[in-house]
């Protein structure tokens, strides 16, 4: 029973590294590879699923072990800060998830594996040579991590030699969203950032990036309507939806209000990335 316990205390711990980040990786990421691969077969779809968590992993418990301080003040009950794991054991498991990552893509061939080296790559820059302490490194970083993800996923479910038109079309206009509004995130961890020195968008322009980022958001929604030939009452939708989440940033700007807002612009993002389906098989016609 006792090992048990430790296994399950183990296994929680490993989910509280990535809890904040379901809805921002593994939701969107799948959603997005099952429609652009598109997947076929359960058991790819099961293991792409668990290929973004594990690599998922790496990158919550690179940013987390050297970022204590700004846990404390913005995420106390994560497992460095509430003391379930130690900084020791925490920078071990870091290491030991790189060789992990990679055998968990070499079942599914090179372009997997590229995509897991270049996260840890990416991961490299962000954590160890500080690029994540300024706004545009850290957005260019996010937007190939991104990137590096939807790849993974999407080439695991897919059951072809190569991606084809609508997967790479995809794959390309995701990473151009999420490297002009990804720092939506960073909204509500200002007080963390600033306690680390970091200079995101929002502590670079506060009042500027909030109207950028309203803009963007109304902008993008009119465009992927017709980039995928959404029907009028889907692009409806995604317009206001667009709209009411870039308001909110603009409107409400508490830290506890910017992370709701933050809720809401995963929900867009993740209407963003079901959008191919229409061309896949025309099921956003409406």
């Amino acid at each position: 029973m006792a090992e048990f316990k430790s296994l399950r205390h183990f296994l929680w711990t490993l989910f509280l590294f990535t809890y904040t980040d379901f809805k921002t990786i593994v939701f969107p990421v799948t959603m997005f590879a099952s429609i652009a691969a598109p997947v076929h077969v359960n058991g790819r779809l099961f293991y792409g699923i668990l290929w973004t968590w594990v690599h998922l992993l790496q990158v919550d418990v690179s940013n987390q072990y050297k970022s204590i301080a700004e846990d404390l003040a913005n995420r106390p009950w994560r497992p460095l800060p509430s003391g379930r794991i130690s900084q020791r054991s925490a920078t071990i498991l870091r290491f030991l998830l790189v060789p992990t990552c990679v055998l968990a893509s070499a079942p599914f061939g090179r372009e997997v594996i590229l995509s897991s080296l270049s996260l840890t790559a990416l991961l490299v820059f962000h954590d160890e040579f500080g690029a994540s302490r300024h706004w545009a490194g850290k957005n260019f970083i996010n937007c190939l991590g991104y990137l590096s993800f939807q790849v993974g996923a999407t080439q695991i479910m897919n059951t072809h030699s190569r991606l084809d038109y609508v997967a790479v079309q995809a794959l390309v206009f995701n990473s151009l969203i999420i490297l002009t509004t990804i720092h939506a995130q960073d909204f509500s961890d200002v007080p963390g950032d600033q306690a680390l020195g970091r200079v995101t968008v929002p502590i670079y322009a506060p009042n500027t990036s909030r109207i950028f980022t309203l803009v963007a958001l109304v902008v993008w929604s009119i465009f992927l309507g017709r980039l995928w030939n959404l029907g009028p009452i889907y692009h409806s939708l995604l317009c206001v939806l667009g709209m009411a989440v870039g308001w909110r940033f603009f409107r409400f700007r508490t830290p506890t209000e910017d992370a709701k807002s933050f809720i809401a612009y995963n929900a867009w993002l993740l209407f963003t990335n079901i959008l191919p389906a229409q061309i896949r098989w025309g099921l956003l016609s409406f």
